[in-house]
């Protein structure tokens, strides 16, 4: 399902549901086993963060990557491809 359709619906349901419904709506899909964290995932240390950020430095003064306004740039168009699709979806 794409993001768009989740961030639609989401915002559906918190401008219909009560608090009380959406309490009862979160108890139930913890009922069936949805989780917002992976218990599996371990903080990093501070060693590891370092690291990540020196990598990160090497890799963009050898021009590796991406700039922040290139990836905006790019989801701002995904965001409008899908968007089109979805009303082209309700159009037929």
């Amino acid at each position: 399902m794409s993001t768009a359709i989740l961030i639609g619906l989401r915002d559906f349901l918190y401008g219909t549901l009560s608090p009380a419904n959406l309490i009862w709506l979160g108890t139930q899909l913890a009922d069936y086993g949805y989780k917002q964290e992976d218990p599996s995932l371990k903080p990093y240390t501070m060693e590891e963060i370092n690291a990540r950020i020196d990598q990160a430095e090497r890799e963009s003064a050898a021009g590796l990557g991406q700039d922040s306004e290139e990836m905006f740039r790019e989801l701002e168009e995904e965001f409008a491809r899908e968007e089109q699709e979805l009303e082209l979806a309700e159009v037929k």
